[in-house]
């Protein structure tokens, strides 16, 4: 019988739309019996992780557990969370479920380890920057990071809460295309779309930048993992602007 993967779902509910939509993408499958079937819990209780992390919010792991245990009652063989900084909270989530729990933020660091990728720049929520758990997972895969400060984190912030979140499309996206252009500026030879938010507006703004989306890289690390075939498709997304190869 084939594996599950279950999805933590609701962080947000685009995000996770998105991640479903990559697994599907990326199972090398010509017919419906061929794909990986996939339990999705799109739970919008989970409080936000960044008001919890920077401001003492509402703890949003009972939620994320209740999750984790559900699908694994579903029948799960292994669980993925599309959520960036939630991952902050993945050590407390682990020791309620009896399986194998993907790390979306250290299976995107052996990604670049792997492409040969000395140098990256993240954008990402306030929270998942100051968490630290990206330089964490880029330390020990022996790849430097840059993020932005100031202004340029705010403009990132605006397009995943007033832009992807809200719904709202017609966003002034300026301040994030010089951050975006800062960051390579400082020697980032790739983007890391660190929230999840982040490649739903870079498709739905048609943003055209070299980068890494850590969703990809996460969806097809499940597929592999419940046997699947994967499409050969491109994790680090080539631009005219860098050159990039996969």
């Amino acid at each position: 019988m084939k594996k599950t993967i279950g999805i933590i779902g609701g962080m947000g509910p685009l995000a996770t739309c998105d991640l479903f939509r990559k697994i599907i993408d990326t199972t090398d499958a010509g017919c419906d019996q061929e794909h990986v079937r996939v339990c999705i819990d799109n739970n919008t209780e989970i409080a936000d992780r960044t008001e919890a992390i920077l401001n003492g919010g509402k703890d949003p792991v009972p939620e994320i557990v209740k999750s984790a245990v559900r699908l694994q009652g579903m029948g799960s063989d292994v669980l993925i969370m599309p959520c960036n900084t939630a991952h902050f909270f993945y050590d407390r989530i682990t020791p309620y479920v009896d399986i194998p729990f993907l790390h979306m933020i250290r299976e995107t660091a052996r990604e670049l380890k792997c492409r040969g990728i000395k140098k990256a720049g993240l954008l990402a929520t306030d929270g998942t920057c100051r968490s630290g758990v990206y330089k964490t997972a880029f330390d020990a895969a022996g790849v430097e990071m840059c993020v932005p400060s100031g202004e340029n984190q705010r403009a990132v912030m605006d397009v995943i809460y007033k832009g992807v979140k809200a719904g709202n499309l017609s966003i002034d996206l300026n301040g994030f295309y010089y951050t975006m252009d800062d960051l390579f500026a400082k020697g980032a030879e790739v983007l890391v779309l660190g929230c999840t938010e982040l490649p739903v507006a870079f498709e739905l703004f048609h943003i055209d930048r070299p980068n890494i989306d850590p969703t990809l890289v996460l969806a097809e690390a499940a597929v592999r993992f419940v046997g699947a075939k994967i499409r050969n498709q491109a994790v680090i997304k080539e631009t005219d602007k860098g050159g990039l190869s996969c």
